[in-house]
């Protein structure tokens, strides 16, 4: 802004300097004019008054001189008398000891010789002024009246009054630059202000304000930029708040998202979709749709949306590193205000475990008619075979009649554990939590399982603490949950084998171990353990009476008593149930 004030400094300085100039020039020349005009004038007057003098027939020649002297001194002037002969008649003035006549005879005289009226020349060499006027004598010419004068008085007055107008202009433009300088500093300081606002504004600044002093267009400009410096934050500052809600929404979103320009390239990549695709975002953005997706389905989807403008809504099985997983693919193209093709975007929403969550439902209805059929195929079997003929035979009867008893305690088994399962599953399942001693529940199952354990020669050890080892839980359901662990312990490990079962005290909860030394479980099974009819050893689990639903209502179990289990497995070593149940549940919540 410096160099906006200097131009106009400059432009002021040079236009007051020009003015000043034009206005000395032409008071010097106006000056010059009317004083040089007096001077003739005075020199005409004496040139008259001599003629007046010389002609006048009543003086004598005494008489004559004597005037002339002293109109010279009055005048300062010098005056000669000169005959059509080329004579001088009179001479007299201040100039008479200096005056040179030959000078005047050859240089000055012809010219004033012919003249018909007075006429003024300046001898610029000599310094001296010359009016000549024709003496008359009715129509003849009797001679010329030369009144010469010194122009110094006249170069005097001259260089005095160019002294005077160069310091009167002088002092007005010293008196008009500080004026100036004054009110241009008055007028740019705002216009500087706002001009440095407005750049800031420019920037991106939209924080910057001008002063508002002055009440004229320069105020107004001032208070104009502020109010648009506003709007403008007040824009900036919903748009960002906006834009972060955009941002965070896209970015939080549970489903893949991408967006397409209308010429194919890729401009936003949310987070979800580079979970789930496993991606960079140096790989998608700005790049081309076919270069940047690596499944041919993803493209013909998005070419089917480029060719047909519509919606598209697709299941896809896409694999996936080491696995394949199921999305279901919205795309949608985006159509401006004038029907101006913006480009498209994708939503990837991950349906996988809902698949998988479809499967198991599918699973457990084949496993559950299964199961079910099992037993009542082998009891309506042995029910008919008994009423073809069968009864009569009685060690046949008895031998069929426990078979029937024996599934008929299984199937009942299996239907208690869906009964449980289900209980457990319920959105308003409620314990009946009290303060439970593991111990105490402990001792009571293993009197339960002990003849299991000698029956098949299996060593059950308990380690227990010596003091009391209280917890908050249901007693029933706690026993529900270590007669199943210990018990599938039983079942899973071979004769001779060792089952230990040991609890541990902590400072906010209890540690309950159960390991074996069975025949171990595949690591890549681990994770189904819990699902429900999986079994590890299908064949013999089956022919143990397992139903399969032990383990997925114990881990109901455990999470409905905010505790947590993990599972730790070697094949031919061994597995081991580790159960984390807390001794203040309200604690929890």
């Amino acid at each position: 802004m410096s160099r906006f004030r200097s131009r106009f400094l400059f432009a002021l300085i040079t236009l007051i300097v020009s003015v000043l100039v034009g206005l000395g020039l032409l008071l010097g020349q106006i000056f010059n004019s009317y004083y040089l005009n007096s001077f003739k004038e005075e020199m005409m007057r004496e040139a008259e008054l001599t003629q007046s003098i010389v002609t006048n027939k009543d003086l004598t020649d005494q008489e004559i001189k004597q005037l002339l002297d002293e109109l010279g001194k009055n005048y300062k002037s010098h005056v000669t008398v000169i005959s059509n002969q080329n004579k001088i008649i009179y001479e007299a003035g201040m100039l008479k000891e200096s005056h040179d006549h030959q000078h005047l005879m050859e240089n000055i005289y012809p010219v004033m010789k012919n003249k018909k009226k007075g006429y003024y020349h300046t001898d610029q060499a000599h310094g001296v002024a010359y009016y000549g006027f024709p003496v008359k004598e009715g129509a003849n010419s009797e001679g010329v009246i030369l009144v010469s004068s010194s122009v110094d008085s006249l170069t005097k007055v001259n260089h005095q009054f160019w002294l005077i107008l160069i310091a009167s202009l002088g002092i007005a433009f010293i008196i008009i630059l500080l004026i100036g300088v004054r009110i241009t500093s008055q007028f740019t300081r705002p216009i500087e202000s706002a001009t440095k606002v407005a750049m800031e504004l420019a920037k991106g600044n939209y924080k910057a304000r001008t002063y508002e002093d002055h009440l004229d267009e320069t105020g107004m400009l001032s208070q104009s930029i502020n109010i648009l410096a506003r709007n403008l934050q007040d824009m900036t500052r919903a748009q960002e708040m906006q834009q972060d809600r955009l941002q965070t929404l896209i970015e939080n979103m549970g489903s893949g998202l991408i967006l397409i320009d209308g010429r194919g390239y890729i401009n936003l990549v949310n987070r979800a979709y580079k979970e789930l695709f496993e991606v960079d975002s140096a790989s998608f953005l700005y790049h081309l749709y076919h270069d940047a997706f690596e499944h041919q389905e993803i493209i013909d989807t998005v070419e089917e949306i480029f060719m047909t403008e519509v919606k598209v809504r697709k299941q896809l099985h896409l694999p996936i590193k080491i696995e394949r997983r199921h999305f279901e693919v919205y795309g949608a193209p985006i159509i401006g205000t004038n029907d101006e093709w913006k480009g498209i975007v994708l939503v990837f929403h991950d349906i996988t475990e809902l698949k998988k969550l479809e499967q198991m439902r599918k699973d457990f209805v084949a496993n559950v008619s299964h199961e079910l059929k099992t037993p009542i195929t082998s009891i309506k079997g042995f029910s008919e075979t008994l009423l073809d003929g069968a009864l009569s035979d009685k060690q046949t009867a008895e031998y069929f009649l426990s078979i029937i008893l024996k599934e008929s305690d299984r199937l009942q088994t299996l239907i208690q554990d869906l009964l449980d399962l289900s209980k457990v599953e319920q959105q308003g399942f409620q314990l009946s939590i009290q303060p439970c001693d593991l111990r105490e529940i402990l001792e009571d199952i293993t009197v339960i399982l002990e003849g299991k354990a000698k029956e098949k020669k299996i060593k059950l050890n308990v380690t227990l603490p010596d003091n009391l080892t209280y917890i908050e839980g249901d007693i029933y359901r706690l026993k529900q949950i270590f007669i199943n662990l210990i018990n599938n312990a039983l079942t899973y490990t071979p004769q001779g084998g060792v089952v230990d079962v040991i609890v541990e005290k902590h400072d906010d909860y209890a540690q309950v171990t159960v390991s074996d030394t069975g025949i171990g479980i595949k690591k890549e099974e681990i994770p189904r353990i819990f699902e429900r009819f999986y079994r590890v050893d299908r064949a013999r689990s089956r022919n143990s009476g397992g139903t399969g639903l032990g383990l997925a209502i114990v881990k109901h179990l455990v999470e409905a008593h905010k505790g947590q289990i993990s599972v730790e497995s070697e094949v031919g070593q061994g597995t081991t149930f580790t159960l984390k149940l807390y001794k203040k549940i309200e604690n929890l919540h």
